[in-house]
């Protein structure tokens, strides 16, 4: 699974790197958590270029009773994500990028559970297959929310966790992002020898804590 992250780059950088005109300025986040507001790009249906924008960690489906449905679906798994009735309707029609430079991930070590920090081996930012989904009942405020697709683990981080987030590598941004010619074969782990991992200061299991230092290796 993924349930923790970080994102830190600027918003010249996201312009640059993600290929959209506005950007809307950012701290530096360091421990991201499900149900906080995470950076995404999307494609817009009325002018077809890409767009930024914040949307809530934790999907909530169009046809949810009730907005804590979406803490329970922070994560989408990659073999069942085009025939969940949670996630169908996004997958035909609502594909996103959810925005990264590293992810944490925990492995239970003499009883003690070490979280690990992964992240791509040049330091480049990323992007997570992401999912989103507009949700609005009664008389309160419309709600847009998304989700990270998950995948079997590479060879690198198999001996941490058996699942990993899906990175779509920079030449198939278009491609996930049109529903037309994007298609579950983009779902794959991300090759083990264009990643690193290390360990990290337990310091990131609570959320509050949201530094630098989360990310420093001990």
């Amino acid at each position: 699974m993924c349930g923790r992250y970080s994102f830190t780059q600027l918003a010249e950088t996201i312009a640059d790197k993600f290929q959209v005109k506005e950007v809307s300025p950012l701290s530096p986040r360091y421990n991201i958590a499900p149900t906080q507001q995470v950076a995404t790009i999307f494609v817009n249906s009325e002018t077809l270029e890409r767009q930024f924008k914040m949307l809530r960690w934790g999907l909530i489906p169009s046809w949810a009773k009730d907005a804590k449905m979406g803490a329970k679906l922070i994560n989408a798994r990659a073999e069942t994500v085009a025939e969940k009735p949670a996630f169908r309707a996004s997958f035909k029609k609502r594909r996103c990028l959810i925005l990264a430079d590293g992810f944490y991930e925990w492995h239970t070590e003499n009883g003690k559970k070490q979280p690990f920090y992964f992240r791509l081996e040049n330091g480049e930012p990323f992007a997570f297959a992401g999912l989103w989904s507009h949700w609005e009942k009664g008389e309160g405020e419309p709600v847009e929310t998304c989700t990270i697709i998950t995948t079997e683990a590479n060879e690198l981080m198999s001996s941490i966790h058996d699942r990993m987030p899906v990175i779509i590598d920079s030449q198939d941004y278009e491609k996930w992002l049109d529903p037309e010619r994007g298609k579950t074969e983009l779902l794959q782990p991300y090759p083990s020898e264009k990643m690193i991992f290390y360990p990290v200061s337990t310091e990131v299991n609570n959320p509050k804590n949201d530094r630098p230092e989360c990310i420093q290796p001990i």
